[in-house]
């Protein structure tokens, strides 16, 4: 059957274009999502206005993606991570990881989904493909680095620091410590207070007169 895409549909065509596709591929994929529709002749009279508008879009589509493509191709990437003696990873870099940072780097928002390759597993260089279309797929460096023994010391020194100091604050703003010495002082006071009286009660008694 020939449909009429409405949009760029990856490893088929661009928004605009006739295309003849498998019936099952046309009625069962590309119409249903909205991705084209039937190429009957009322159509086909409007497909020249949608390729002129999709021609448009593509254009500026085209420089956005150039652009970017040559902001990927410059950018390197690195990891640390802990690994055996052939170089082979404990865990892996996903492209997840690979995204977060390839946007942190380049204040972008590209998709995780679009960054292609399964999870690295060994230590070195890598070249990951991020498919922005069918015309523009570039690849960012990804570095992979053995995370030292030096740098696990001062990660559990600095674990250990930060330890001892959150349990010293919690010491000093205990409130069982304030309560017993709030307790303390008052039982002192009371305990003053208590030989105070005695004193008193010892100095108003009366003294007996001797008989003569």
């Amino acid at each position: 059957m020939k449909v009429l895409l409405k949009e760029d549909v990856d490893n088929l065509g661009y928004a605009g274009e006739v295309l003849q596709v498998a019936d099952g591929y046309g009625r069962n994929f590309l119409i249903p999502r909205g991705m084209a529709v039937k190429a009957s002749p009322g159509v086909l009279k409007q497909a020249q206005s949608w390729r002129e508008r999709a021609a448009v879009r593509l254009a500026e589509l085209r420089r956005e993606h150039e652009a970017l493509s040559l902001r990927i191709n410059d950018t390197n990437l690195n990891f640390y991570a802990r690994a055996g003696e052939t170089g082979k990873l404990y865990g892996s870099i996903t492209t997840a990881d690979i995204t977060d940072q390839l946007n942190e780097a380049l204040g972008t928002d590209v998709d995780r989904r679009i960054v292609t390759g399964g999870p690295l597993r060994q230590l070195g260089e890598h070249r990951v493909t991020v498919r922005l279309s069918r015309d523009y797929q570039p690849q960012v460096v990804v570095q992979i680095h053995p995370h030292s023994e030096e740098e696990e010391s001062e990660d559990v020194d600095s674990e250990m620091v930060a330890a001892e100091v959150e349990a010293s604050e919690e010491l000093v703003e205990s409130p069982d410590i304030e309560e017993v010495v709030e307790e303390t002082d008052e039982s002192s006071e009371d305990a003053g207070m208590t030989d105070a009286s005695d004193e008193e009660a010892v100095e108003e008694e009366p003294v007996e007169e001797e008989s003569s």
